[in-house]
């Protein structure tokens, strides 16, 4: 086994994404939903029946602060809700996207907990 099957997966951060992705070998678009994602790949969940098989290669169109990025990816495994995917950066703009998107995501979660936190301290 090499070191990256022996690895632990990337921490996953919850989010609700809508996104569309292709097949590689697909002219046409479809839409679903991340539903969680880590630097190194997500949980697709998808919003039609698709029959996405392990090992189908996938763009995934992600949009993060006005910028597009189509991020190669491929399939490790699917299910009847939608399929966990394995991110192929082709370059650190499509790595830093990702980050980008979770640093966002964290960010927002960070920001209405402290407004949690200070209606709680009001009211207790």
């Amino acid at each position: 086994m090499s070191n990256s099957e022996t690895t632990q997966p990337a921490a996953r951060i919850p989010l609700q994404m809508d996104v569309e992705f292709r097949r590689s070998y697909s002219r046409s678009d479809t839409k679903g939903k991340l539903k969680n994602i880590s630097i190194t790949g997500a949980f697709l969940e998808l919003k039609e029946v698709e029959e996405i098989m392990p090992k189908d290669k996938l763009l995934i169109t992600i949009y993060v602060s006005g910028r597009e990025r189509q991020i190669p990816a491929y399939v490790v495994w699917n299910s009847n809700m939608g399929c966990g995917v394995k991110f192929l950066p082709n370059n650190n703009r499509d790595v830093q996207i990702i980050d980008d998107l979770m640093y966002f995501v964290e960010n927002t979660r960070s920001s209405q907990r402290e407004v949690l936190d200070s209606i709680f301290k009001k009211v207790s």
